[in-house]
C-alpha cells in the first residue's frame, strides 16, 4: 500500500492521481499484443479463403471423341492443309526404295484450290489446260464436269484395263470426290469394285472440270514409290496385298503416251496383308507426272482390283 506522500505526489498539484510511466507502458504493450493477435487471425483466415477458393478448379470440356478411321489407305494426302511441292513425301504414304531424288516443301493453300496439295494425274496435266477448256465453253466435251464418268474414263480409257465398265459407289462433294468403278460380277451377283478413284475440282467456279489425283486403297496398295516423289529409272514399285493366289501387273504411263512408258508383269502374291515389290524401268518420259498403277485379278475377269500414285520423272541425263 501507498504512503500519503507517495499518493499525494502521484496526484499533483491538481489533486488528479496520474498513474506511475511503468504502468502507461504496460498497456501500451497489452493493447499492441491485443492488435498483433486480431491481425494475425485475420490473415490466417483470409489466407484459408484464398486456399480455398484456389482449390476449386472450373469444369472442363469433356474430350472429342473423332469418329474412327476407315480400314481403306489413301494413296493421296488427305484433306490438304498444305501444297506438296515436287519431291515431297505426303502424311501416311510408306514404304522404302530408292533415295528420292528431290526436295520437299509445304506452303499454305487457298482454302478455295485444295487441288495444288495433290499431283494432277488425268486428263489434264496443269490447271492452264483446264482454264483453257472452261474457257472453251459450248458444251465441250461435258463429261469433265460428271466426276463417275471422269473416273470411268481414266480406268478405261487412260489406264486401259480391261473390264472396268461401270461405276458401283459415289462420295461427291463440292470440291473432292471418290468415285468406285469396276464390273458385274458372273452370274448375276451384283457390281464389284475393282478401285476408289480419288477427283478434285480443277481450277474455280462452277464449272471447274474434275481431275484424277490418285486413288483410296483397302486390301491392294502401293506404297512405293511414295505418292508425289521423284525417282529415277529404274524404280522400286510395291505395297501390301491380301489374297490368293494373285499375279500383280505394273505399268507406268503418261497422258501423252498412247502406250505405257514402263511395263513389269506379273509377281505371284497372296496372303494376308503382306508385302510386294518389283522393279520398273521407264523411258521417254515427257510429262511432268506420271502414272503408275498395279493390278491384279484372273479368278472372275482380268482386273478385279488396281491402285495408283503419282510419280515425278528424273529427266535422262
Amino acid at each position: 500500500m501507498d504512503s500519503p506522500d507517495e499518493d499525494t505526489a502521484r496526484r499533483g498539484v491538481t489533486g488528479r492521481w496520474r498513474r506511475p510511466r511503468r504502468d502507461r507502458w504496460l498497456i501500451v504493450a497489452i493493447v499492441v499484443a491485443v492488435l498483433a493477435v486480431a491481425a494475425g487471425s485475420w490473415a490466417v483466415l483470409d489466407g484459408r479463403a484464398g486456399d480455398d477458393a484456389a482449390s476449386t478448379t472450373a469444369p472442363t470440356a469433356s474430350p472429342t471423341t473423332s469418329a474412327p478411321a476407315g480400314t481403306g489407305r489413301a494413296s493421296t494426302p488427305p484433306a490438304p492443309t498444305g501444297t506438296v511441292t515436287p519431291g515431297a513425301t505426303p502424311t501416311g504414304q510408306r514404304g522404302a526404295g530408292p533415295v528420292p531424288r528431290g526436295s520437299a516443301a509445304t506452303t499454305s493453300t487457298p482454302a478455295a484450290q485444295p487441288w495444288l496439295a495433290y499431283q494432277l494425274l488425268w486428263p489434264f496435266r496443269d490447271a492452264a489446260q483446264a482454264r483453257d477448256w472452261q474457257a472453251a465453253g459450248g458444251g465441250h466435251q461435258p463429261w469433265h464436269l460428271d466426276a463417275g464418268l471422269t473416273a470411268l474414263d481414266f480406268a478405261r480409257g487412260y489406264l486401259a484395263l480391261s473390264g472396268i465398265d461401270r461405276v458401283t459407289t459415289r462420295q461427291i462433294g463440292t470440291t473432292d470426290a471418290h468415285v468406285g468403278v469396276g464390273f458385274a460380277r458372273p452370274e448375276g451377283y451384283g457390281d464389284a469394285t475393282a478401285g476408289v478413284v480419288h477427283l478434285v475440282r480443277l481450277g474455280a467456279g462452277s464449272d471447274a472440270p474434275w481431275e484424277v489425283v490418285g486413288t483410296r486403297d483397302a486390301d491392294f496398295s502401293l506404297l512405293t514409290p511414295r505418292y508425289g516423289t521423284r525417282y529415277a529409272s529404274p524404280v522400286t514399285v510395291g505395297g501390301r496385298i491380301t489374297g490368293v493366289d494373285e499375279n500383280i501387273h505394273v505399268q507406268v504411263r503418261q497422258p501423252s503416251s498412247a502406250r505405257p512408258i514402263g511395263e513389269s508383269c506379273c509377281l505371284p502374291a497372296g496372303g494376308t496383308n503382306q508385302g510386294w515389290s518389283t522393279r520398273v524401268t521407264y523411258r521417254d518420259a515427257q510429262d511432268p507426272v506420271l502414272t503408275v498403277v498395279a493390278w491384279t485379278g484372273g479368278h472372275l475377269v482380268a482386273v478385279e482390283r488396281f491402285t495408283v500414285t503419282a510419280l515425278l520423272p528424273v529427266p535422262a541425263s
